[in-house]
């Protein structure tokens, strides 16, 4: 045996069992990686107000817990009023059952010529085996949707707190990092963090636009039919569809649904109609052109970022993927040489009209010697 032979497999082992631990310890940190990444973009959206109050002469940290405050503050009192105003509609329709129970009977029964009642449904309703299973089955819930919502407040917490340090300690993030690099690579990343602050802004911005445009189309609409609680639904609408990728558009068209169902079933269908052909506008002609104003980056590149952001973290990678890759792409713009582009009439979509001549007479020429050599040879005497 080779006396490096020992060494080389104890050396292959070592390296194996390090891969296999730093394995184990990404996918057991995963969670806490992504939290930390959400709260870095984060403190790049909030380093602008941030940055303004700070070179007034404000604490960093002072000014960060005020535009924290105001976050804040703003979220709960929109979570507490919608909550209240939800709450007060479902005991609304939970008094109101009745009367649509019976109003649903009578047309069935007007229509298809039956003979039920209403007795007769909330007994076999409540005596039925599949809602014995469901009251169980919440029954059993109950603990996993505690420990889920605790799980999702911690997770809260920790975004915040990571965030809060990443602006407050700011500057002083940036010199430790700048710390360990030359002079030229410490201006390569002052660049770079500096692009990332005004991309994210501008994604916020974009998306903050959108907010609004949807908030007013669907006042309109609320407004037309007469719905109750018309302006908080248009926040609702404009602000969960588009800062909760994916099911954001869902949540948000529920809500006025619910609402208008209670004033009328077929207000409920209106705007179930709305909503899917306003989704379609947004989705195809107001989302690409004024993402792609504000990150400066091609519609295309926009969704398929979406996408791809969307495949690796779910909700979180479709929230951060646009300014992620207008980050990216604008970092390494600065750094690919670009030549002047001829005035060749192919550049511009347009061939020339000599070529497009001879094209036609080629391909004229060709179509008939085609013809001649399918036709048959004349026969002699």
């Amino acid at each position: 045996m080779p006396r490096w032979l020992p060494r080389a497999m104890v050396l292959a082992l070592a390296l194996y069992a390090c891969f296999q631990l730093g394995s184990w310890a990404f996918h057991q940190l995963i969670g806490l990686l992504v939290n930390i990444l959400i709260a870095f973009f984060l403190a790049l959206a909030i380093e602008p107000a941030v940055g303004r109050m700070a070179a007034r002469g404000m604490r960093r940290g002072l000014a960060t817990f005020l535009v924290f405050f105001v976050v804040m503050a703003a979220g709960v009192g929109f979570v507490v009023l919608l909550g209240s105003m939800l709450a007060g509609q479902i005991v609304d329709m939970v008094e109101d059952f009745p009367q649509y129970l019976d109003s649903l009977i009578n047309w069935i029964n007007h229509t298809f010529h039956t003979e039920l009642s209403r007795v007769e449904v909330q007994d076999s309703l409540l005596r039925s085996d599949w809602l014995r299973k469901y009251v169980q089955n919440s029954a059993s819930g109950v603990l996993d949707v505690s420990a889920t919502v605790l799980g999702g407040l911690f997770k809260l917490l920790t975004i915040f707190l990571f965030s809060f340090y990443f602006a407050a300690d700011g500057p002083r993030l940036r010199r430790a990092l700048c710390s360990v690099l030359p002079p030229a690579k410490q201006a390569e990343v002052l660049r770079a963090w500096e692009i990332a602050v005004d991309k994210t802004g501008g994604y916020l911005y974009s998306r903050g636009l959108m907010a609004l445009v949807s908030g007013v189309a669907h006042y309109v609409l609320l407004q037309f039919l007469a719905v109750p609680y018309a302006p908080a639904l248009a926040v609702w609408v404009g602000l969960v569809s588009q800062f909760l990728p994916t099911i954001g558009t869902y949540l948000a068209g529920a809500l006025p649904m619910l609402i208008a169902f209670r004033e009328n079933p077929w207000y409920a269908l209106w705007v179930l109609v709305f909503v899917v052909v306003y989704q379609q506008f947004e989705n195809y002609v107001l989302q690409p052109k004024l993402t792609a104003k504000t990150v400066d980056i091609h519609p295309a590149v926009a969704f398929g970022s979406v996408v791809a952001g969307t495949a690796l973290l779910g909700a979180v990678g479709a929230l951060i993927a646009i300014p992620a890759v207008a980050t990216l792409q604008a970092f390494l713009g600065a750094y690919v040489k670009r030549y002047d582009v001829t005035e060749d009439p192919r550049v511009h979509g347009h061939r020339r009209h000599g070529e497009a001549v001879l094209a036609r007479v080629q391909r004229a020429l060709r179509a008939k010697r085609e013809q001649d050599d399918r036709k048959p040879p004349s026969g002699g005497a």
